[in-house]
């Protein structure tokens, strides 16, 4: 670890005192080592609090064991991992290696790069705040923020219902609903726009289909197709035309760098098939699952049409992206209540209890 990071160009007085010691080093000496030398120069800033500083290896060694555990059992081996040297990991993997490693088993190229490192960035600003760390905040509210010394953070059974749910529902329900869009067209490469595909045809019989299927539900008084996943929003809604900010962000983003994403194209076309052919009362907004769902299906796309990856990898692939970020987000609400938060009385007011017979 220490040679690894001197060959990256770290250095620092934590790291030098290591060098002084004798004896064999441990893990969790190194470990902090290098905790502190990356959270230093904002502790001296007063960016963050002694408190984050003092829990920053915990929180490292936490995601460092989620994206391990992504990785199935077999592919760990005494010195490598899915092939990968010690060495090679260590010297020159990025957090987007670490992810395209869990998803695809492999390093991703250029584009997938910038692709994964998109859909994390999304994924953590979209973290803070979500139900999913409500009890997160809930645990620490209730143990005393306002000591922050005695607080402590452990495993409470399974992570939220929410947490589990998210995944499935928004992520991968909304990748499923492309896959059912794009498995009869030859798509070869989803960041081609040269793909020779006409999205707005596809879209448009897909929104002639959905129309008659609302229509033949009312008619029989049945429950209709239900909502698209990735289409519309609860709060951007109402317009003409609506557009979930986050969604046109990133769309910008990727026109700025020369980006292309089929997926999300495809949607674009949906939202405006769907209003043309009065499915829709106005044009819906493309949302962020479905920003998502596009850039994280256009990653492992040639694995899994080759055959490499099932249905059931990709789903896997869209719960642990979703963990990613979330557990970040997690991560954010339990700082934030350490050191701003008040503590929670859960006690009952002794005139408020009663006997229930």
């Amino acid at each position: 670890m220490l040679m690894t990071v001197r060959v990256r160009g770290a250095c620092s007085p934590f790291l030098r005192l290591l060098a002084t010691l004798d004896g064999r080093l441990s893990r969790d000496a190194v470990l902090v080592a290098i905790a502190t030398t990356i959270v230093w120069g904002p502790l001296m800033h007063k960016r963050v609090s002694r408190t984050a500083a003092e829990t920053f290896p915990w929180y490292l060694r936490l995601y460092g064991v989620m994206l391990g555990a992504s990785i199935p059992g077999k592919y760990h081996r005494p010195g490598s991992l899915r092939g990968f040297s010690r060495e090679e990991r260590f010297g020159a993997f990025t957090l987007a290696d670490f992810v395209s490693l869990t998803l695809t088993g492999k390093k991703p190229s250029l584009v997938e790069t910038r692709l994964l490192q998109t859909l994390i960035g999304l994924l953590i600003s979209n973290g803070p705040g979500s139900i999913s760390a409500q009890g997160a905040k809930g645990a620490v509210s209730a143990d005393g923020p306002q000591a922050p010394g005695r607080v402590q953070q452990q495993g409470h059974g399974r992570p939220s219902d929410a947490l589990w749910r998210q995944p499935r529902g928004s992520g991968f329900e909304a990748i499923a609903f492309l896959l059912d869009q794009f498995k009869a067209v030859d798509l070869k490469d989803p960041a081609d726009a040269n793909h020779g595909l006409d999205l707005k045809a596809m879209a448009r019989a897909f929104g002639e289909r959905y129309k008659s299927q609302k229509q033949q539900s009312q008619q029989q008084g049945l429950e209709g197709p239900g909502a698209l996943p990735g289409v519309h929003h609860p709060i951007f809604r109402g317009k003409p035309v609506n557009h979930d900010p986050r969604e046109r962000f990133i769309a910008k983003l990727l026109a700025a760098r020369g980006d292309y994403n089929v997926f999300h194209a495809f949607y674009r076309e949906l939202v405006e098939a769907l209003f043309e052919c009065g499915a829709s009362p106005y044009v819906f907004c493309v949302n962020v699952d479905a920003v998502v769902a596009a850039l994280l299906l256009a990653v492992p796309w040639s694995d899994y049409r080759s055959g490499a990856l099932s249905e059931q990898d990709l789903e896997t692939a869209a719960f642990n992206v979703f963990l990613f970020g979330r557990m970040i987000g997690a991560a954010a609400e339990i700082d934030d209540h350490l050191n701003r938060g008040r503590n929670m009385d859960t006690r009952t007011p002794p005139d408020r209890c009663a006997f229930v017979v």
